[in-house]
């Protein structure tokens, strides 16, 4: 099967279309329009970890670098049409994509652009 290309990358910052509840214990549902950072990006499931949502309860064995062990919260991944990138204006964007061409060295490269602003999101 082959791989699609998200619309989000990692570092990107991002506005859940719908709420995303956590864990009971956790208590820290997000609602929609709630802006986090990603963490991490799973292309091959087509799934995200956005930092502050979807807190889930690990339980944990002891190890060299948690000594206690126990129940950790950490985020849990949500799929990928759940999250939309923002613009500068701080709104939420569909993503297209075009050939840039460097001046200086005449080589060309694919960015991602915001629909509504027109700017590149690729830093």
């Amino acid at each position: 099967m082959s791989q699609k290309k998200l619309h989000v990358k990692q570092g990107d910052m991002v506005m859940l279309n719908k709420t995303i509840t956590s864990a009971k214990s956790a208590g820290q549902d997000r609602e929609e329009g709630y802006v986090g950072k990603v963490l991490k990006v799973f292309p091959e499931e087509e799934r995200v970890i956005v930092e502050g949502v979807n807190i889930r309860v690990f339980h944990e064995k002891p190890s060299p670098s948690n000594r206690e062990g126990g129940r950790m919260e950490r985020e849990a991944p949500i799929h990928v049409s759940n999250v939309s990138p923002i613009d500068s204006d701080g709104n939420p964007t569909r993503v297209g994509r075009k050939k840039v061409e460097d001046p200086d060295t005449g080589k060309s490269r694919w960015v991602r652009y915001a629909k509504t602003t027109g700017e590149e999101l690729d830093r």
